[in-house]
């Protein structure tokens, strides 16, 4: 929902819970050149062989990071360990898992250098955002900060006329204190943090907004919300005709400029700022033509009609949905965001990311799976705090897909890098 300023300073209390805004500030600045000399430069084979997939489990091996599971190990046919998570189970479908990074970030859960898993059968994908993450490393890395967070479940109730829709919502506007004490006893995560009713002739619709700790949270959201709805219907003293428990207007798995606007999930703004030099020399670029080439994209995605303006997040965010057991449907809503690239006044390339409905977890749902979880661990996305951190992870990741994309569009790289890449040799 869109955030007054009561809603506001409760963020900023939230944040200030852990450490003061000035901390946070320090914390995520872009490291210094002094620092970004300092950063290992250990890099692992990237042949297309038995040899060099070897020697990538070894590298992760090293830095005490398990492959076990998402190299082959294991028993993965037990139909009873997959109960909750599928029906009728037959089988497997395999996706392979490629290896990007590092990335390095400058978060405010999500700090230093991460090697990121990306499941996609696109030849190139890996090979561009690794591109990517490789420029914004060299540039001190990404700032991303999750700035907020909301998931929501929207039932509808109709009535006879637009005057029991009122009566009905001024009795809501007085329970929500007993609200959020059902959604207490409902759930140990869940926590109901606003309720808005809109209103459509003798139809209202309410929005039950609210926090999932480190969980995705439809499902949590959608028994709280029946919780409520169930006391609803015993005790108001204006009954409506019908009622469901999701109207639609959620936004649930589906792109919606009311996500765009506010937020879905965990909103996220990532940003760095890449030097001529590493535009010219590791994208092979420059940050006029990256920037000319963004803002003619821009136009382009608007007049298309587009929610939102951006290349290509949903290619790495499935990628990284798909490694890490996120529910992947969710794509479409969690890729609707704002790209913007602009020259700076030094002549360097400035970029920002900012996605306001991701729709990410660390528990639950085909987190647990054994592969799923193995890259989740790889990025340390395990704990109190871990979904704001795959969440600020996530938009990093998107950042660096952009830069590549926008650099290979812009000097005319992009169907070479899919010739060579996207073919089978």
């Amino acid at each position: 929902m869109a955030r007054n300023s009561r809603q506001s300073e409760k963020l900023i209390k939230d944040f200030e819970k852990e450490k003061s805004i000035e901390e946070y500030a320090r914390q995520i600045a872009p490291l210094p050149a002094s620092e970004i000399k300092k950063l290992p430069q250990e890099k692992y084979n990237t042949e297309a062989s038995e040899e060099g997939y070897l020697a990538r489990l070894a590298f992760l091996n090293k830095r005490g990071l398990e492959t076990d599971k998402i190299a082959g190990k294991g028993e993965f046919h037990q139909a009873k360990a997959y109960q909750g998570n599928i029906e009728n189970f037959i089988g497997m479908a395999q996706v392979p898992i490629g290896l990007a990074g590092p990335i390095n970030i400058r978060g405010t859960k999500a700090i230093g250098d991460f090697y990121v898993p990306l499941a996609s059968s696109e030849g190139a994908l890996v090979a561009s955002y690794n591109r990517g993450m490789k420029a914004c490393r060299q540039s001190g890395g990404i700032t991303t900060v999750c700035l907020s967070e909301g998931v929501q479940r929207c039932p509808l109730f109709k009535f006879r006329s637009i005057g029991e829709v009122g009566l009905f919502v001024k009795w809501t506007q007085a329970q929500q204190p007993l609200f959020e004490k059902i959604v207490a006893e409902t759930s140990r995560y869940a926590k109901l943090q606003e309720m808005a009713p809109t209103i459509e002739g003798n139809t209202v619709i309410l929005t039950f907004e609210y926090t999932t700790g480190e969980a995705a949270g439809q499902n949590m959201v959608t028994i709280c919300t029946d919780q409520i709805c169930q006391y609803m219907m015993k005790e108001s003293p204006v009954k409506p005709q019908e009622w469901c428990i999701e109207s639609n207007f959620s936004g649930d798995k589906k792109a919606t400029a009311v996500s765009f606007g506010n937020v879905r999930g965990k909103k996220v703004s990532a940003e760095i700022r890449i030097p001529k030099e590493i535009c010219e020399n590791t994208l092979k670029s420059s940050p006029q033509l990256i920037a000319n080439y963004w803002q003619s994209s821009t136009l382009a995605a608007i007049q298309s009609g587009s929610i939102g303006a951006q290349g290509h997040v949903a290619n790495g965010l499935t990628a990284l949905f798909l490694a890490c057991g996120q529910d992947v449907a969710c794509i479409s809503e969690s890729s609707i965001g704002l790209t913007r690239m602009q020259l700076t006044e030094s002549g360097d390339l400035y970029v920002a990311v900012t996605l306001p409905s991701l729709i990410v977890g660390t528990v639950g749902g085909g987190t647990g799976l054994p592969t799923q979880k193995e890259c989740l661990n790889m990025l340390g996305c395990t704990g109190p705090g871990s979904a704001r951190k795959f969440a600020e992870i996530c938009c990093a990741v998107a950042l660096s897909g952009e830069i590549s994309i926008a650099a290979a569009m812009s000097a005319n790289h992009f169907t070479q890098a899919h010739q060579n890449l996207g073919r089978k040799a």
